[in-house]
This record gives structure tokens, sequence and C-alpha cells, in this order.
């Protein structure tokens, strides 16, 4: 029996495709092939797999206009921030491409009197990528352009919500000459995920929730299988009295609302020194209110749809308990009228932790702004959570914010910036917000396994 995916616009509610969609046999199928093929694609030379990577560059480059719209039209993300996502990716191709020969060099650690000691990067064979909606060609490229260039056949799974740029992802990959079986797209929401966790594969790289980077870690954990999660975060920032109100919360307004929100690393929570707290929380909302809200395909909108109808609700739940513990509205505070999914850029005043929205994730352009009396209440807020992704600290002092940063527990730090991230430096959590880490030369050596050996001359 064939099962079709069906793909609806989230700013209108429309339905603009359906696609064929995988069931546990076909999953078990293509699972198979991939087995197959990995050790011949493994046996080309990087140079090789290399000219293939570098081929699927052009031909984003070549496409990049339609590309942007396809994904604007399946996710509500304003096609301005589509276009900057491919654009985005292409610094990544191009330092994967140029790192990857020195990151999987065979390493001589030893030679002596005869002994000579190696270590070998070898690849894991193959492994299943279980990818996110939110900014599909960076999380996923994040993973599949490594894990190929090393080696492996990558069973893809796109989200539902992004399964039309998976296609497309797949169709320029296989065009720029990697082979079908080596790359092997797999469509459909839960069904088809819970049936690749049932395959024999030697690695799983998930991107998504934490709710659903436990179930997964669940199923996986008996079976001693490479595991990476990239969850979520709950990413706070923190503004000193000495900091530029304005500056400050223009960097952090854009943190916050850009990709209407729907960002692992968005900025979530503020914390700002009591001295300049009115000024910035009036610089803060200035701000926010020149953006935009409107049709994502609009050049000049910059707040778009929200992807997952679903989430509206976790909104509207966190805005009814912050009015009901007291924090003041300033701004939104409510869905938008109309088709589709679009919910108002929200900012409050006089939150605190007894509030959801200063606690679980909003992945949404709501967020909180709670005065702080100075750095020993604010570096004891920004760690009083569960995750642990990104954090900031917004001052003119060096030497401060590396004392405040070096003590808040998380993957990433930043000062005086934010939601930011680097192909050179890696991407990890704390907390739940996951386990392992994609990007930098670690990153590509995650989807390796190092051999090591001991050759005696005799």
């Amino acid at each position: 029996m064939k099962t079709t995916l069906a793909i609806f616009n989230p700013a209108t509610a429309t339905l603009i495709a359906e696609l064929p969609a995988d069931n546990a046999a076909s999953v078990a199928a293509k699972n198979g092939l991939a087995h197959a093929a990995q050790p011949g694609w493994a046996a080309w030379p990087l140079a090789a797999r290399k000219a293939c990577i570098t081929r699927f560059r052009t031909a984003i480059v070549a496409e990049l206009e339609g590309l942007a719209v396809t994904l604007t039209l399946e996710t509500g993300k304003p096609v301005s921030m589509s276009r900057n996502e491919l654009n985005g990716l292409l610094g990544r191709i191009d330092f994967f491409l140029a790192e990857v020969g020195a990151a999987t060099a065979t390493q001589t650690v030893f030679r002596e009197d005869g002994m000579t000691e190696q270590i070998e990067h070898a690849p894991l064979g193959v492994i299943a990528n279980i990818s996110a909606w939110n900014y599909p060609w960076f999380v996923g490229g994040n993973v599949f352009i490594p894990a190929l260039l090393t080696g492996n056949a990558v069973l893809y799974k796109p989200s539902e919500y992004a399964a039309m740029t998976g296609l497309a992802i797949a169709r320029l990959l296989h065009g720029a000459g990697v082979p079908g079986d080596v790359f092997v797209p797999l469509i459909g929401g839960a069904t088809v995920g819970a049936a690749l966790l049932e395959q024999k594969i030697d690695g799983l790289f998930f991107t998504g929730s934490h709710a659903t980077g436990s179930k997964i870690a669940r199923a996986m954990g008996p079976r001693l299988v490479k595991l990476q999660l990239e969850l979520g975060g709950k990413d706070p920032s923190y503004v000193c009295e000495d900091a530029d109100p304005q500056l400050a919360a223009e960097a952090l307004a854009d943190g916050a609302m850009y990709n209407t929100g729907q960002s692992c690393c968005s900025v979530e929570r503020i914390y700002v020194h009591e001295k300049i707290h009115d000024a910035f929380v009036a610089a803060f909302v200035a701000s926010v209110k020149t953006f935009k809200v409107g049709d994502p395909m609009a050049r000049d909108t910059y707040i778009g749809a929200i992807t997952r109808a679903a989430q509206l609700d976790v909104l509207d739940a966190q805005v009814a308990d912050a009015t009901a513990k007291g924090a003041t509205l300033l701004l939104g505070g409510q869905r938008l009228p109309g088709p589709g999914n679009w919910y108002a850029p929200t900012v409050f005043a006089n939150v605190n932790h007894d509030m959801a929205l200063m606690r679980e994730e909003s992945f949404g352009p709501l967020i909180g702004i709670q005065q702080v009396s100075g750095d020993s209440e604010a570096l004891r807020l920004m760690n009083d959570t569960r995750y642990g992704l990104t954090a900031g600290v917004f001052t003119h002092d060096e030497a401060r914010a590396r004392t405040l940063l070096a003590q808040v527990n998380a993957g990433s730090v930043y000062w005086n910036c934010c939601d930011r991230v680097s192909p050179r430096l890696p991407w990890s959590g704390y907390g739940d917000s996951g386990i392992g880490l994609t990007l930098s030369s670690y990153g590509i050596q995650a989807f390796t396994r190092p051999k090591a050996w001991h050759l005696r001359q005799v």
C-alpha cells in the first residue's frame, strides 16, 4: 500500500505537495542497499569524494533562489533568511573541504626500535541522520557533508516539515556524483523515524527536541551504536551595567526573533543589570517593533509563520502562565488573525523563574526580560536551567565577561554577540541540550572511528 506525505504551507495553511512516503519495508530495503554501497564509496580516493561535494556546492549556487523559495514555502521562514541559510552553508562546505584531509590523516604517534604506532580514522559505516526543519540545510549539512567526505553512507530522514528541501538535497548530491545508494532520503513522519531506529546502523545523528531525543536515546542505548543528539536550549544573555543598552538591545532583539525565534540557539532569556534595565527594555521593545510581520515571500518580511501549528499552543500557554504570575506584557501576546500559523512578537518584563517562559523552550517569537542586581545573581539565574547550549554577556570589560562565561554551563559562549555559529568551532551542549558535537575538526572526526595500529618491523 502506497503512503504519501502531505506538505502544507504554514503561512497560508494550503496544501502545496503530496510526496510519496517510505514505510518500514522500504526503509529496510534502502538500508540494505546502503550497506552494500558503503565499502565502495569508502574506497574512493578522498579527492574524488571532495570533487562530488564541490560540485554539490556549485549546484546550490546555481539553484539558490529556487531552493530558498522551496524552503520558505514549506517552513514559513522569510525568504531572505532562507537565502541567508543557503549562502551561509557555502562557507561550511568550504571549511569541511579544506579541513577533512588533515582531520582524518593517519597519524604516526610513535616510532622507535622497529616499532611504529599509528592512528587511522576509518568511516563509521552507514549512519542515520534524522534532521531538523528549522535549518535543514545548516543542521543537515553539519552531518551529511562530513559523513560523506569521510566515506560513510547516509540514510537521511529530513523532517516532515522540510521534506521537499530534503529531496532537493538528495537530487543535488546525486547529480554531483554521490551514488544514490550512498545518500538515501527517507520521506515521512514519526513512523519512518521509528522504522529507521530498527535498522542495523553504525551511528545515529539526531537534531530536534529533547523529548524526541530522549526517546531515541532509550531505544538506541542497548544497541551500543554511536549516538549524537543535538537538542534544545533555553539560552540566556546578561547585559551588564557598563554595556550600551541600545546596542545590546538591538543585538539581542535580533538574537531572540530571528527565524521567528525558531532556533535552538535563539536568545530565550535576558537578564539586565538594574542600573540600565529600563533603558534597555525601552530600546528592546522599540527594536522589535521595527520587525515586519508578513508574507514570508516579501523581501522586507522579518517575522514569518510558525512552522508547526502545535507550537502555537505552547506559546499561548507560556503567555497565559506569565500573565497569571504577574509579568508585564509589553508587546504582542497573541496569535495573529488569518489562515496559517502566526504569532505576534511578544516581550515580557518583570518575569521570574517561576514562569514557564524562563524555564521551558519557547521556540517562537517570545522573550522574557528579568532585572538583576549584579553579576552573582545573573550567573545563578543563567545556570538555573536543565539546558546548556549557548550563553552571552554584554559588557565593555573582556576580563569580566571571561570570568562570568567560564562559570556558565554552556557549550558556546558569547561576548557582546549572540546566536552565532562558526564552522571552525565545535557545536555542543551541556545537560538536556544533548550529547556529542558537530562542526570544527572534531565534528569531522565524529564520523570516523579511530583505529590503533601497532606495527613491528622484524
